[in-house]
């Protein structure tokens, strides 16, 4: 009889749990306008990529494990892809905004991208709170499906992709801020 009642309680919990993802989802889906109508909010999280990318300035490896604890806004760029050059000022808006113990933008240069040119571009475009991350080999970008660029996804604290952009999107618009506001709630 016990177990009946457990698991009619485990049942409970985890239906109100996903009927409380739905409502967030909704409520988030509703704050997209513009080209953040891309933004696609995934009805569960999905597990990201276990593998290692290389630190700005040879300071060795990390994985999206170190970020947990936060919502990162990670993006998948190259220095030759022109929306991509777009973006990045835009997105270091987010992160001089609401950078910080709750959220992190992580940009990830993908594929073949001289270290040389990636702080060129930055110091070209003025951009000195993001990081210049690589995944020179693409184990990152193939393990979470990264087909083309520029690629957002937005992580949760434990981790797990909860949403993706796919192509560029103004990242310093008001949609975008509402979004990430909405989400440190």
């Amino acid at each position: 009889m016990r177990l009946f009642r457990l698991i009619t309680l485990y049942m409970a919990l985890a239906l109100g749990a996903n009927a409380s993802l739905a409502a967030d989802v909704a409520s988030l889906e509703a704050l997209r306008e513009g080209s953040m109508k891309k933004l696609v909010f995934h009805a569960a999280p999905k597990e990201t990529s276990k593998a290692a990318f290389f630190l700005e300035d040879d300071q060795g490896t990390a994985t999206l494990e170190d970020y947990k604890g936060k919502y990162v806004l990670l993006n998948f760029w190259a220095t030759w892809c022109a929306p991509c050059r777009k973006e990045m000022p835009q997105i270091s808006e987010l992160q001089a905004e609401f950078g910080g113990d709750d959220f992190e933008v992580l940009t990830l240069a993908t594929g073949r991208n001289n270290p040389a040119g990636i702080v060129k571009f930055f110091d070209e475009n003025g951009i000195d709170n993001l990081p210049r991350h690589q995944d020179p080999k693409q184990a990152v970008a193939r393990e979470m499906s990264v087909l083309g660029l520029p690629i957002t996804v937005i992580l949760d604290p434990q981790g797990r992709e909860i949403a993706r952009l796919r192509g560029d999107a103004e990242w310093n618009s008001d949609s975008a801020k509402a979004i990430i506001s909405a989400l440190l709630e």
